[in-house]
């Protein structure tokens, strides 16, 4: 479909940033703490472009991190996500994405730099919509998927997927149908996994509250030379947002899935991170609730309460986290706004059978200096108590920074 006059214009937003942060545990030791500042340099960009027959979507941002007393190694930094598709002809579309993220390798250790790995995750293929009747519809598809780490240690991957989907129209407000998909990822290393899924899928609407999930049974085949495991469960999604009132608005997720680690079930649910140093195979499950509040005097209040487990299938590991994070802010005068952000995090990890507790507190506020420039200032705090004596560690730290938006 042809944008037209009336659509939205393309909508662009650049702007570029430089703060620096000072830190009383760089390395998140339980003992001997090293101070020291860093300094980092920044752009962000956006971009949505008209609806048309080519569409695409990105947001991203590129910096630089200087350690002043050299405490990690200086080092350029990133993150991204696209999605784009382009109607080639009649129904039939091809989709391009690409997610890039920081992750953890080692999800016992801290989240320090000599932690984290850029993990970039390319996706493309065609997709057929074919029309059966007024509603009934036949979704096909087929991607390449391709998986790098930026650290060497860690194996990269090439997946391949298909899909084929049908959906039923039974009223304006629900649809349903069922879908079978599989998937073929390969390793560096050698090692395949092969995973085969099968869903009946939902969507419900009313007039304050959406609805939409899957549930289904899906199997899981990994082989290594001589070596093949093979296992099966229920597999499904639920995601429900409702409007409660018109200042308050409450979600429910969660999904229970087969895969491995090089997939994107960690950028779709944030709360989720894969342990890089554990089996390729994995059984995930997480869900999460929170609500948005909208004050009169314009604050805000976002909660967030999470719970997930991932089970490696190839090693005894299992990690099971849970957590709460709330953020309120409000503005103090015109030109200067105020936030608290409060972060509590629980792990257990079964096969060493250590508990670990992470406490973040941070405030801050951001002053507004001209139309386009804003002035930041922030103070934080974080602790972790563990059953492991050496990975405990408290950290202070202050950051101040400027920020330019160009127009």
């Amino acid at each position: 479909m042809c944008a037209t006059a009336a659509s939205a214009q393309a909508n662009t937003d650049i702007s570029a940033g430089l703060d620096t942060r000072f830190t009383d545990n760089a390395r998140k030791t339980s003992s001997n703490e090293t101070s020291d500042m860093e300094t980092r340099a920044y752009v962000t960009a956006g971009y949505r472009s008209d609806p048309g027959r080519c569409n695409a979507d990105f947001s991203g941002t590129l910096g630089y991190a200087y350690w002043h007393d050299s405490t990690f190694d200086n080092e350029s930094y990133g993150e991204m996500t696209f999605n784009g598709d382009c109607e080639l002809a009649n129904r039939l579309y091809w989709d391009v994405s690409n997610n890039l993220r920081e992750v953890s390798q080692d999800g016992r250790q801290s989240d320090t730099p000599d932690n984290r790995t850029r993990k970039n995750v390319f996706s493309t293929g065609p997709r057929y919509l074919f029309r059966l009747s007024d509603t009934n519809w036949l979704n096909l598809s087929g991607r390449y998927e391709n998986t790098e780490f930026s650290e060497p240690e860690e194996t990269d991957s090439e997946r391949y997927l298909g899909t084929a989907a049908w959906n039923h129209l039974f009223s304006k407000t629900l649809t349903g149908g069922l879908s079978a998909s599989f998937s073929r990822t390969e390793y560096d290393t050698g090692a395949e996994v092969d995973v085969k899924t099968a869903r009946v899928t939902f969507a419900k609407t009313w007039v304050t509250t959406q609805l939409s999930g899957s549930l289904g049974v899906s199997d899981i085949e990994t082989r290594f030379g001589n070596t093949t495991q093979t296992s099966d469960g229920l597999v499904g999604e639920l995601e429900i947002n409702r409007k409660v009132t018109q200042s308050l608005d409450w979600y429910l997720r969660g999904a229970r899935e087969l895969t491995d680690r090089t997939s994107t079930f960690d950028f779709r649910f944030d709360e989720f991170e894969f342990n890089l140093r554990d089996s390729i195979s994995v059984e995930t499950t997480t869900v999460s609730t929170g609500f948005d509040q909208r004050f009169s005097n314009r604050s805000t209040l976002n909660v967030n309460v999470y719970a997930s487990q991932a089970d490696y299938l190839q090693s005894p590991e299992r990690e099971d986290r849970s957590g709460l994070n709330a953020r309120y802010s409000r503005p103090i005068t015109e030109l200067i706004s105020g936030y608290a952000r409060v972060g509590f995090n629980y792990t257990k990890f079964q096969s060493d059978q250590v508990d670990d507790r992470q406490l973040r507190l941070e405030v801050g506020a951001d002053y507004r200096a001209s139309r386009d420039m804003s002035l930041v200032a922030k103070v934080g705090h974080e602790s972790k108590t563990s059953d492991a004596p050496n990975r405990e560690y408290d950290e202070n730290w202050i950051l101040v920074g400027l920020e330019y938006r160009f127009r």
